[in-house]
């Protein structure tokens, strides 16, 4: 690959040369208060949090010196870089001369990133043989923590690989084969990553889907990758709620078969905490149960070796057509680029006991619960409940039981956990805790420093990470140990990634800004295409910015170059890290009889980042009514799933159009925030009236 000479993006990371002698190298900053770990609290907004020095001292980068010599390469010489990094893996042959090929521009032909072709690997290997290997077997892989608090369980790497294998063995036994697609709709128990695993090892290509969503969602998921196998449990219990989640895959197979794609079986696990298998229902001929066939099959499994660009996993994620897209990830770059990200970004240790809250059901879970620990041989938790359950202190009851040392979050759980008290966190130890991690959303420096101060005692950096289903991994972070984090940052780029921030014209904004961001040049954890439409993958992504990927957030870059995530700029909206179509929500709502159009809104929530806004126009004649109300939001939670439920429903007896139809939804996101004074031209409506009308039924 040729070397890359234009180094532009690190002009924004100057001001990092000076900050290892000079701390206010940082650059002049009004009240600026230096807060090193340890000794004392983050309170202003302007604080520079300073990692401690003993802390940098052990650090995989323990300076800004460090990582510029290590950036700076990663960008001149991206081949060389990530090369040396995959060699430290296994591969069964090695990749061609050209490490990368790429056209990330329009205008030049097809969108294309490859990564390693040629080179031959599997990325179950990785996790588990190598570490057997390399004499970890008898390390614990998965601690397992159950609803209720004292149901539990634990597996080794080589009990791990012994489970995986049997599993692979029963999918080949089952015509599953290299390249075919496997669907998994199960919670968080050990036999999710299990089946992730599995498949990986026979080169089948995993599709899991977020149980929790509905028969509907997993419907479309069905008819779009026409699964050979669908994995399942039959209930699960989050807190004191049972779901049915055998239920759910009944429905949506039923309805699946009558469109003309039919699933031959259906692997179920007995989830006997939940639901006992007496009281499941059945279906003769495709239903199997996992506890009755799984054990019998042998403890080893040959591996299948794939190519660095065969699928690895689809992993469906919301649109703004309202039709969700199934993001196409390959083998070798995405096992390269989780390793590295998540040892660097954690600052990773031997020693750590590592536990991420995401359920595998989102790329989180994918890339940092399952792949990007396992290859780094660490110990990680799964939990199977919710964070209050039974009470708020669960969270830090299991950091304790299981001397977690570096705990990854979403901010919605931060906040919600906040508005609970500090009570239920000081009255646990967490002296083992050292790095702490934030997904999913922006994190507000409110909630920033009761995570830094209250949850970490001071002493914990916090890497608050920016990336996206479609990214792998993450793009922007701190890198604990490094330099000083600012509350709400994502602060400085990953090694190889080159963000820009870029006008509406396309036209990269240097030093100080506000735009949208993009990224120049791709890197080895790049989604491949969008299955089966790689012209929506083009259309979506590289069309607005010829010659970037589009993020589709906005972004901000202060005086000394950290960059601030603002948000998305299209209409998708981000509950508690989940991204939700508008489109998506406002189909559903139209589908209730009674609803004659929806438009639908993201609003500030105070727990859960982004709340959802509907605004509902009701069949003529029908009047409004709370039941209604209730009815419609049911509609939703039916269709979708509970965590896409609108929060507020407002009866809008016309909406705000353009002459053309366009809905005008910046002024719905006004009315909906009560920023009444900044509706701005109203003028261009087809009937301006309609305003005042929605904002005197704002409070009924």
């Amino acid at each position: 690959m040729a070397a890359r000479k234009n180094l532009t993006t690190t002009n924004h990371l100057r001001h990092l040369e000076s900050m290892a002698t000079h701390p206010s190298g940082a650059g002049k900053i009004p009240r600026l208060n230096a807060v090193i770990l340890g000794e004392s609290l983050a309170s202003e907004e302007d604080d520079l949090v300073f990692p401690s020095h003993d802390f940098s001292q052990q650090a995989h980068v323990p300076s800004p010196q460090k990582y510029l010599e290590m950036y700076n390469r990663s960008i001149v010489d991206p081949g060389g870089f990530w090369s040396d990094i995959a060699s430290e893996f296994y591969w069964k042959e090695k990749w061609g001369q050209q490490v990368c090929s790429e056209n990330l521009d329009v205008t030049k032909g097809n969108i294309k990133i490859e990564w390693f072709k040629g080179g031959i690997t599997n990325i179950c290997y990785n996790c588990l043989d190598k570490n057997i290997e390399s004499g970890n077997g008898d390390k614990v892989a998965l601690h397992w923590e159950g609803n209720e608090p004292d149901v539990d369980g634990s597996l080794t790497y080589r009990q791990l690989f012994e489970k995986v294998c049997q599993l692979a063995n029963f999918l080949k036994d089952n015509g599953v084969k290299k390249g075919d697609t496997v669907i998994i709709y199960l919670p968080m128990l050990m036999e999710l990553p299990i089946t992730m695993l599995a498949c990986a090892r026979i080169g089948a290509v995993h599709s899991v889907v977020f149980a929790g969503y509905s028969a509907e969602s997993l419907l479309q998921r069905v008819m779009d990758c026409k699964p050979k196998i669908v994995v399942t449990c039959n209930a699960v219990k989050r807190g004191k709620k049972v779901l049915n989640l055998k239920e759910i895959v009944d429905a949506a197979l039923s309805e699946s078969s009558q469109n003309g794609i039919s699933v031959d079986s259906c692997l179920t696990y007995e989830n006997e905490s939940a639901m006992k298998k007496e009281d499941t229902k059945w279906q003769k001929g495709r239903d199997i149960w996992w506890q009755d066939v799984v054990p019998k099959y042998p403890t080893k499994c040959d591996v299948v070796w794939v190519d660095a660009e065969d699928p690895l996993f689809l992993l469906y994620t919301s649109g703004s057509t309202g039709k969700p897209k199934g993001v196409l990830h390959t083998t070798g770059g995405y096992m390269i680029y989780t390793a590295t990200t998540f040892k660097y970004a954690f600052d990773y240790k031997d020693s750590d006991i590592y536990w991420c809250t995401a359920d595998c059901g989102w790329i989180t879970g994918h890339s940092y619960v399952t792949y990007g620990p396992l290859l780094n041989g660490a110990t990680v938790i799964l939990y199977e409940g919710v964070p209050n359950y039974p009470d708020s202190g669960r969270c830090w009851e299991i950091v304790d039981k299981y001397k977690v040392t570096i705990f990854y979050t979403a901010p919605t759980l931060v906040r919600s956990l906040m508005r609970d008290g500090n009570e239920y966190v000081t009255r646990y130890s967490r002296k083992s805790l050292r790095v702490l991690g934030s997904v999913g959303e922006p994190i507000n420096p409110s909630a920033w420093r009761w995570f830094f101060n209250i949850v970490g005692d001071s002493r914990c950096p916090i890497s608050d990470t920016w990336w996206q289903t479609e990214t792998g991994g993450f793009m922007i972070t701190p890198l604990p140990g490094a330099w000083p984090q600012k509350p709400g940052s994502a602060t400085f780029p990953f090694f190889g990634v080159e963000p820009v921030i870029v006008d509406e014209k396309g036209k990269e904004i240097e030093g100080e800004c506000s735009g949208y961001l993009c990224v120049k040049s791709s890197w080895p954890g790049a989604f491949r295409t969008l299955y089966g439409d790689h012209d929506r993958y083009e259309t979506t992504y590289f069309k607005p910015f010829p010659g970037y990927y589009f993020s589709g957030d906005g972004c901000s870059r202060d005086k000394n170059g950290y960059y601030w995530l603002t948000g998305r700029v299209d209409d998708v909206i981000n509950v508690s890290g989940h991204r939700i179509g508008t489109a998506e929500v406002e189909s559903a709502l139209v589908s209730h009889p009674q609803c004659a159009e929806a438009a639908v809104v993201g609003v500030e929530h105070e727990v859960k980042g982004q709340g959802i806004y509907a605004f509902v126009t009701l069949v003529e004649g029908v009047p409004y009514s709370e039941d209604l109300r209730k009815s419609l939001v049911l509609a939703v939670r039916n269709q979708i799933g509970a965590f896409a439920a609108p929060d507020r429903i407002h009866w809008a007896p016309s909406l705000p159009k353009t002459r053309s139809g366009k809905i005008m939804r910046r002024i719905l996101r006004k009315i909906a925030s009560r920023q009444l004074d900044e509706l701005g031209d109203i003028s261009t409506l087809a009937d301006p009236s309609v305003v005042d009308q929605l904002i005197a039924l704002a409070d009924s």
